[in-house]
């Protein structure tokens, strides 16, 4: 086993349960500059290219896909500034053979692109969300439908509203109203993408830290 493996899992063998981070931008750049945040903090995360946006273009891709790769233990990950990164379109969070890997990483990020193949939501892991709403019905609606799964089915730790302020706004009210205090208690909403990203990173860290308290 790799040593930065090795040393993953004696992070996470004093805490559980792994952390899912699920980024919904049209922005490519989203899920990177929230997992330099995360770096900058001492933490190693694994970036999850989900849609095929972020790696496709490495020219040291593997010639086997995320499942035989997953098959034969052994993912091909590509170094990054912030950690790792793993070209792996369609794959979801709840995908079984996953949880040996994630046990390696502080933060197992999934950029989801906008729409996204789906919500693929672990029992087994704590949530957490970035989510970019723009000023159109639509957009709106689609928050507000991710936001409704996570409220009814996760432990979620935090979710950041990102985009048009208006927009946002909207979303929050309805989650308020029709998701329960408790769920709204973990939405914010930032100016700016940076400092929601610095936001969820602190967010992120304090979860942790009280979930070691609580064992």
């Amino acid at each position: 086993m790799p040593a930065d493996q090795a040393a993953g899992l004696r992070r996470r063998s004093a805490r559980q349960p792994v952390s899912c981070i699920h980024c919904f931008s049209e922005s490519t750049g989203s899920s990177v500059r929230l997992a330099h945040a995360l770096h900058q903090m001492g933490h190693e995360s694994l970036l999850v290219d989900t849609q095929g946006r972020l790696f496709a273009d490495a020219t040291t891709r593997s010639l086997f896909d995320w499942r035989r790769q997953l098959e034969r233990g052994q993912l091909h990950t590509l170094s990054q500034p912030y950690g790792k990164g793993w070209y792996a379109p369609g794959l979801q969070a709840d995908e079984p053979a996953l949880h040996g890997v994630m046990l390696a990483y502080d933060h197992v990020i999934f950029d989801a692109g906008w729409c996204g193949a789906g919500l693929g939501l672990r029992p087994d892991a704590v949530h957490a969300v970035t989510i970019e709403i723009r000023h159109r019905d639509e957009s709106m609606r689609h928050a507000y439908a991710v936001l409704k799964t996570l409220a009814q089915r996760a432990r979620v730790s935090c979710v950041g509203l990102l985009g048009d302020p208006g927009a946002c706004e909207r979303v929050r009210v309805a989650c308020c109203r029709f998701l329960g205090q408790g769920f709204a208690d973990v939405l914010f909403r930032a100016e700016n993408e940076d400092d929601a990203f610095a936001v969820l990173a602190v967010r992120m860290a304090g979860e942790e830290t009280s979930l070691r308290a609580c064992k």
